[in-house]
């Protein structure tokens, strides 16, 4: 087959070539090929001479525009700390009354309250703060040292039988395995108990256990929870005559919380967060549930 023979089907000439009957046509590389080819490479060369990108054993090269992806994110950081550094000002100034009153600031808190809440307290409290056994259901504006902003911010900066050295200290002895009251005056004062707010699993209980409960209730745990079994902030004993329970309100619940006893945790977040994320945190946490603490 010669060079530049004319194909008689397709038309296009032939290279000259044939492999067992069959001829090989003259095909070049469209244009367009080279073209894109071409402003790749040149793309490239650019890119290596202005960007970082060849390394260079420790270090690598720089670039004419000197940018990074290090570069980039500290302009960022340093920007976003700008932006809050304008609010969180005003967070640290004002008294929280005044934050609680201006909605503006009201809507950051919120914001960032939340994220706060979801990074560093929703593993106890629950993503929504509705709590779990053991832990306080937030939502519910039950507070056991006060519900105060000040209190509440002090509460996470020292936390609950933490290791801070001025932590909140709590604890309700064991006093059906100390021994402290027998077997049936330990039925007897759950039942006065769980008679206070009204707790009875649709079970009336035997009212002379119940009265007989209170004698026991009167000899040994007024001291922390009260006359009126409301409970005492200053130690933080929780109210009785409601119907929230931190360990569940159930016969068997109450039962084991009087016989074992408890003592609830809470880390101190003195050295994790700073004061003005404890600050928002602390409106936050008030913020839950929209009622007179």
């Amino acid at each position: 087959m010669e060079i530049g023979e004319r194909d008689p089907v397709t038309g296009q000439v032939t290279t000259g070539h044939e492999w067992n009957g069959i001829k090989e046509l003259y095909t070049p590389v469209p244009r367009i090929v080279f073209f894109f080819l071409a402003t790749t490479i040149l793309f490239a060369v650019c890119y290596w001479v202005l960007m970082p990108a060849w390394p260079l054993g420790k270090t690598y090269t720089k670039g004419l525009l000197g940018i990074d992806q290090k570069t980039s994110v500290d302009r960022l950081v340093k920007d976003a700390t700008l932006e809050r550094s304008a609010w969180t000002q005003k967070i640290d100034q004002m008294d929280f009354a005044a934050i609680q009153a201006d909605p503006s600031m009201m809507k950051i808190v919120e914001e960032t309250g939340h994220t706060l809440f979801g990074d560093n307290c929703a593993a106890c409290h629950g993503t929504k703060a509705t709590g779990g056994p053991g832990f306080p259901n937030l939502t519910a504006g039950i507070r056991l040292w006060g519900g105060d902003p000040k209190t509440i911010l002090e509460t996470l900066r020292v936390g609950i039988n933490s290791t801070h050295p001025d932590t909140r200290t709590s604890q309700m002895l064991a006093f059906g395995r100390d021994g402290v009251i027998d077997s049936k005056q330990l039925a007897d004062v759950v039942a006065y108990v769980r008679s206070l707010g009204g707790t009875t699993d649709g079970l009336d209980a035997d009212p002379q256990s119940i009265a007989a409960g209170q004698d026991v209730f009167k000899q040994n745990c007024i001291a922390c929870h009260g006359d009126d079994a409301k409970g005492k902030r200053d130690v933080g004993a929780p109210d009785l005559t409601d119907n929230n329970w931190i360990y569940g309100g159930d016969l068997q619940s109450v039962t084991t919380t009087v016989y074992g006893g408890r003592q609830g945790y809470m880390p101190h977040w003195e050295q994790r967060l700073s004061a003005t994320q404890r600050k928002i945190l602390a409106l936050y946490v008030l913020s839950l549930r929209k009622v007179p603490q």
